[in-house]
């Protein structure tokens, strides 16, 4: 049986986003299970390595770079490289090349699809038109608010319809959640497969709680930047206060253009910047509720995190975080910021409700694993690949061997 040969290209890899973690595991998905992969990201130097079936190829960034945000980088000459990459694709001979976005190293990957003549399929992982609309409008509140809103609306139409016009490029195309499969699969007329992610509930686990003090904390994880509405976050609080809430602090883990408002403007939070691996479980584990406040996130893992760590979540009605919770059971959807703030305050007046949510939470994340997501990932593929029966057969049992 032969495995599917696929060459990756993304944007992002070692950074702390949705993107990132999900190219990362799919690349330790192709290792642990022998698939071919070239997967070609952006680095600190130019250079190659092999780590079994997995072909690294890290593109060293010019210093013509545009920062988009922290740590997320657009160099505006990395085309520079494409010819020579195309050539290292070709001798890996992929059967399909899979890119992550509208980004420099995408697009370098787009180029080479078209060039060898390889299928090409497209992942939607962040709502752009979204996030620059936001960005835009943060930029102008001095703008009277009518004006300002009209401007928004029209910056956000005109970036979905160029994030469009990228996406009809591919033959094969995936999104995280129900809605957007049904809003890009009508905007491209081509295929659209859902792409969920997965969890691992080892590292995320409640057993690695370490703080007992009797304050209840509420917990943030994220980018802390303006398309993800942290300053409602000032909002809260000042609600909880109102309402009498049992003591509570905000654990805020990130890092963002608005960290330094956030610390001007919450009086009772502790902020502990970018954190990975243990140190990140340990502070999942430490937060009795999460709030997710973001209306513009595609899926959110930062949601699943949290419910492996047997932390209840409040999301809103818009976004991705929607379809993850499970409404009473796992979490609460609030649909307006009042009904956000009685959610948070609920849970952090009913212990028994917070605990019985929490263990929800938590089996509802143990049936949540990369291998699921990804193996449905390479059924996708097929719907790209001109294979004939037998060879799409073998295809389909080697994922699930």
């Amino acid at each position: 049986m032969v495995p599917l040969r696929v060459a990756l290209f993304t944007d992002t890899f070692e950074e702390i986003n949705g993107v990132a973690l999900t190219s990362r595991q799919f690349v330790d998905f192709a290792r642990r299970h022998d698939y071919p992969l070239f997967c070609v990201r952006g680095g600190s130097s130019t250079r190659n390595s092999v780590d079994g079936s997995v072909v690294h190829c890290e593109l060293a960034r010019s210093r013509f770079v545009i920062h988009l945000d922290r740590g997320l980088l657009y160099d505006t000459v990395l085309w520079r490289s494409a010819i020579e990459i195309a050539k290292a694709v070709e001798e890996f001979r992929p059967d399909i090349v899979r890119v992550v976005s509208p980004g420099d190293v995408s697009t370098v990957g787009v180029y080479v699809a078209k060039k060898l003549k390889v299928p090409l399929a497209i992942s939607w992982h962040t709502n752009l038109h979204e996030f620059g609309a936001m960005r835009l409008m943060n930029s102008l509140r001095w703008m009277p608010e009518g004006i300002r809103n009209a401007v928004g609306r029209f910056t956000e139409a005109q970036s979905l319809r160029i994030c469009l016009a990228f996406y009809r490029k591919g033959d094969v195309l995936y999104e995280p959640n129900a809605e957007l499969v049904a809003m890009l699969r009508d905007g491209t007329g081509k295929p659209v497969f859902p792409m969920k992610r997965g969890i691992d509930t080892h590292l995320f686990d409640p057993a690695k709680r370490t703080l007992n003090d009797g304050i209840l904390r509420i917990g943030y994880v994220g980018r802390i930047t303006p398309e993800k509405s942290v300053r409602f976050l000032r909002d809260l609080e000042i609600a909880l206060q109102a309402q009498s809430a049992p003591p509570f602090r905000f654990l805020i883990v990130g890092d963002g253009s608005e960290l330094d408002w956030l610390r001007d403007n919450l009086q009772n939070a502790d902020f502990r910047g970018v954190r990975r691996g243990a140190a990140l479980s340990q502070d999942f584990a430490n937060m009795d509720v999460f709030a997710f406040p973001s209306r513009t996130d595609t899926f959110g893992n930062v949601v699943l995190e949290a419910f492996a760590s047997g932390v209840p979540a409040v999301v809103t009605s818009a976004g991705g975080p929607k379809f993850i919770v499970r409404e009473g059971l796992s979490g609460f959807v609030a649909y307006t910021d009042e009904e956000f703030v009685e959610r948070v305050a609920r849970l952090l007046s009913d212990g028994e409700l917070r605990t019985a949510m929490g263990r929800a939470a938590r089996d509802q994340a143990s049936g949540e694993s990369w291998d699921e997501v990804f193996g449905h990932v390479y059924d996708g593929y097929l719907a790209a690949l001109p294979l004939n029966p037998s060879h799409a057969l073998n295809a389909i049992k080697t994922i699930h061997r």
